[in-house]
């Protein structure tokens, strides 16, 4: 499943050897707007609590993968590969990617790259699945003096990708009219029904 899409506070800049590092971070405990709510449905909205992320970047023999666009056809640097760094802190999972040259050669990468300094990439999604555990995940009603959402707390995420996107639609003023799946008993979500259209 792609989850929330936050502005990333994206940076990008040349390094000594010819690859170009990119940083970014993932906060927690930010809430996005789901479904806005409206014809007799209640708004819903999505957060993950610190180190969510934890388990997939702790382990060593799990992969993530930086992406463009959630296509693994389009990657930018992996963990395994050695491309790609992270920091999990309470506030936020920072991440550092080395885009080397030869990916920088590639036509997705030159994609990224002229996006990026048109301003036109800003955003990061991450791809990632809720393991069938308890506790992995809890709604909540939202308190009365802050609204009527349903509020769905991710505390253990499957982390296997990040996104760069196009449209960073998850300022928490900002609703985006996606439908409220909720998660099969297995976790995963079809591909022709991913949250983030």
């Amino acid at each position: 499943m792609n989850g929330p899409v936050f502005d990333a506070g994206l940076e990008l800049r040349a390094a000594g050897d010819g690859s170009r590092r990119l940083k970014g971070r993932f906060p927690y405990r930010k809430r996005a707007v789901l479904d806005a709510g409206g014809k007799g449905r209640r708004p819903r909205k999505e957060q993950f609590a610190p180190k969510a992320f934890s388990y997939a970047v702790d382990d060593s023999e799990r992969d993530i993968h930086l992406l463009i666009g959630h296509s693994f056809d389009r990657p930018l640097a992996s963990k395994k590969a050695g491309t790609l760094l992270f920091e999990d802190t309470a506030d936020a999972l920072t991440f550092e990617a080395i885009i080397v040259p030869d990916i920088q050669r590639t036509s997705w990468a030159q994609d990224f790259l002229a996006a990026y300094a048109a301003g036109l990439i800003s955003g990061i999604s991450p791809g990632f699945r809720v393991p069938d555990m308890e506790g992995a995940e809890q709604t909540d009603e939202e308190d009365p003096s802050e609204g009527e959402a349903l509020i769905r707390t991710i505390f253990e995420a499957l982390l296997f990708e990040l996104s760069m996107v196009t449209r960073p639609a998850y300022h928490e003023t900002e609703a985006d009219l996606r439908a409220f799946d909720p998660v099969p008993r297995n976790g995963i979500i079809h591909p022709l029904r991913r949250w983030r259209p």
